[in-house]
């Protein structure tokens, strides 16, 4: 029954600017109701519920295994079941199924889309290596695609294309330009579902995302809309000078 719509009780706080809002109501499929606004609702009433599932809130992204998995990750293959659904609640095409080995569906002549993601721990030298870095692969990338136009040169390997990623600067497409205007009856704006969000552009990335290569924290927490087949780099992090002895 998780496959089908529901409704996500969300205690989130009032913000004008905030698009997690409309994440949480487009994968649970019938909207959100805020818990601050139950609250208020239920002095002097009861709500019954045919159904409700609790869950950790927060706590899980604090909950690790010996295999450093998410519970359920694997016994319940929870984390595919999360990231398709994703996809399908913002109107994607799932990624693409590899079942026994990451070169299923690629071929030699593929190039391979490496990103590397901003992180607040990379400092100025962090970010100077890492873009002298990118700049030798795509360098070697662009040198052996030039003698390999005629295809008929085999690679030993394939090419990996290199970019620098910053999740906020990723930006839904802009449809400003048309007009459609509300009637009173609806609930919601008449477009919602055929409209983009940052979220989707950043989902459109991490979709064909080959490569998925960062620091520790937050910054991997988007790894599981990974497609089968790819990997993820954990760059790791050096202690700052003043922590050394710590």
């Amino acid at each position: 029954r998780h496959l089908h719509p529901f409704r996500i009780l969300a205690g989130v706080d009032d913000c004008n600017d905030c698009w997690s809002e409309d994440i949480y109501s487009r994968f649970g499929g019938l909207g959100i109701l805020k818990q601050s606004v139950l609250n208020k609702m239920s002095k002097g009433n009861w709500f019954m519920f045919e159904e409700l599932v609790m869950g950790s809130g927060t706590l899980c992204q604090r909950c690790t295994q010996p295999t450093l998995q998410l519970p359920g990750g694997v016994e319940l293959d929870a984390s595919r079941l999360f990231r398709d659904r994703m996809y399908q609640q913002h109107g994607l095409v799932h990624p693409i199924v590899r079942e026994k080995s990451s070169s299923e569906k690629r071929t030699s002549h593929d190039l391979l889309l490496a990103y590397i993601i901003d992180n607040k721990r990379f400092t100025s030298g962090d970010r100077k290596e890492i873009d002298a870095a990118i700049n030798e692969i795509n360098n070697y990338t662009n040198f052996h695609l030039n003698k390999t136009t005629n295809r008929t040169t085999k690679l030993q390997w394939p090419l990996v294309r290199g970019s620098y990623l910053f999740y906020n600067q990723v930006r839904a497409r802009n449809i400003s330009s048309i007009e459609i205007n509300a009637t009173s009856t609806d609930s919601r704006s008449p477009i919602y579902e055929l409209i983009e969000n940052n979220f989707i552009g950043q989902l459109k990335i991490l979709r064909q995302m080959d490569i998925h290569i960062t620091g520790p924290g937050t910054g991997q927490m988007y790894q599981t809309f990974l497609s089968d087949g790819s990997v993820t780099i954990n760059l790791g992090g050096i202690r700052p000078p003043e922590f050394e002895n710590t």
